[in-house]
């Protein structure tokens, strides 16, 4: 009996592995089926680095929201990861057990929040703040860096924690032992061999930010433009998609299928380099 119910799990397991694997096919399928021949109509060269994006005239650059886009997750990126990275080391190595529960829970309650909440917050608190200190209209380059900063802490805290834990203690006895200090000890010796951990965390992280749309649209200005400054309006390839697709039709409709090709490809492209990464670190040792 215990045999047919192992064999029975293993069925289900198996088939719910092959239904995630069936998913991400579709996904790909609908993508590069509907996107890639539209490229093929505007031309690729037109498409990748145009400079003006008017459906009205046919126009369809993404050359802006791409750099916007990239512009906007550096900046989440640079704001995000040292904050998320000395979180994590106080978690793992300095917290106190009577905080830890509390700051714990409070950062995995960051990880549910609705993107919409964090929208309105950067709306109502962050943007004017931006305008009162920097001028301007305040929604910009910044703000959704910004904002988008805070979203992605939870993504790369709790990993990263986890990969500083997963070190053996061993490391930082022995790191002690011949005369370095705690702090060395845990930037120079245990952080390096949870770097793997650590990367896949801020790969994370990249992936939640260059994906994010409802809170960049109400704080990053949605223009259509290339990127002026860190305090001028832009729109990413996420607003460019969402703004547009409710009433777009014909080659307007396929472009935005393409522009999130053009998304996916990103992510892709992320994905393999911290598998090259990973590599070169595992031969190196």
């Amino acid at each position: 009996m215990s045999h047919i119910k192992e064999k029975g799990m293993k069925f289900i397991f198996m088939i719910a592995a092959c239904t995630s694997v069936l998913a991400v096919f579709l996904i790909c399928l609908f993508l590069f089926a509907n996107g890639i021949p539209a490229i093929g109509k505007i031309g690729p060269l037109k498409f990748l680095l145009g400079t003006t994006w008017k459906p009205s005239n046919n126009k369809f650059g993404i050359f802006p929201m791409i750099v916007a886009s990239l512009y906007v997750t550096g900046g989440a990126i640079l704001f995000g990861v040292p904050i998320a990275l000395f979180t994590s080391v106080f978690m793992a190595r300095y917290c106190p057990k009577k905080i830890y529960r509390p700051l714990k829970s409070g950062i995995e309650l960051m990880a549910g929040v609705p993107s919409i909440v964090y929208g309105f917050f950067g709306l109502i608190l962050l943007v004017p703040l931006i305008r009162q200190i920097f001028g301007g209209t305040g929604t910009s380059m910044l703000a959704a860096s910004l904002l988008l900063g805070m979203m992605i802490l939870p993504t790369i805290i709790g990993p990263t924690e986890s990969a500083i834990r997963s070190v053996p203690e061993s490391y930082y006895e022995g790191s002690l032992a011949l005369g370095a200090t705690k702090e060395r000890s845990i930037f120079f010796v245990m952080l390096p061999a949870a770097k793997s951990g650590i990367l896949a965390a801020v790969v994370l992280g990249i992936g939640r930010a260059i994906g994010e749309t409802m809170a960049v649209i109400m704080v990053a200005g949605n223009q259509p433009r290339m990127p002026a400054g860190i305090l001028k309006g832009l729109r990413t390839m996420t607003a460019n998609i969402v703004t547009e697709m409710g009433y777009a039709t014909g080659l307007h409709r396929e472009a935005l299928i393409a522009t999130a090709v053009v998304l996916f490809a990103f992510i892709l492209i992320i994905n393999l380099s911290l598998s090259l990464l990973n590599r070169r670190s595992e031969n190196a040792e």
